[in-house]
């Protein structure tokens, strides 16, 4: 059972980092459901649209409407599948992979912007520290 101090600094840090996730996502242009399948593709490479869902945690169907989507706005593209003609392959277009670096880019800077002009020399140190803090607790 966490201590009452270990419990408090969780419930402020969860509404925090709420906080900050809904500004974030204020500068998307982009819905977080097609950036997280850009994000993927571009991690991971090519893939089929069961491995895309199975990635994502969603249905197949699901899935396959979210690349039709990417598909009309040619930010995916289709090929065959090398060893399976059966199925096919989605994979990040040259236009996807631009779309996909200028959301980074909103949100990365926005975020720093912010940093830069709301902390001191100091609270930027522990801010960092704290992001390494925050990466261990989210990998336990």
């Amino acid at each position: 059972m966490p201590t009452p101090e270990a419990a408090a600094i969780a419930a402020e840090l969860r509404t925090a980092m709420s906080k900050l996730t809904r500004r974030v996502k204020h500068e998307d242009r982009i819905p977080l459901g097609q950036v997280a399948v850009l994000g993927a593709l571009d991690r991971d490479g090519a893939m089929t649209t069961s491995e895309l869902a199975a990635d994502q945690r969603v249905r197949p169907q699901s899935m396959a409407r979210a690349v039709g989507l990417l598909m009309e706005q040619n930010l995916v593209t289709r090929r065959a599948h090398p060893t399976d003609g059966r199925k096919s392959l989605v994979e990040l277009s040259d236009a996807g992979r631009a779309a996909l670096d200028a959301e980074r880019g909103r949100r990365v800077g926005w975020l720093a912007q912010a940093i830069e002009d709301e902390l001191t020399d100091r609270e930027r140190t522990l801010l960092a520290e704290s992001a390494a803090l925050l990466e261990r607790l989210a990998t336990r």
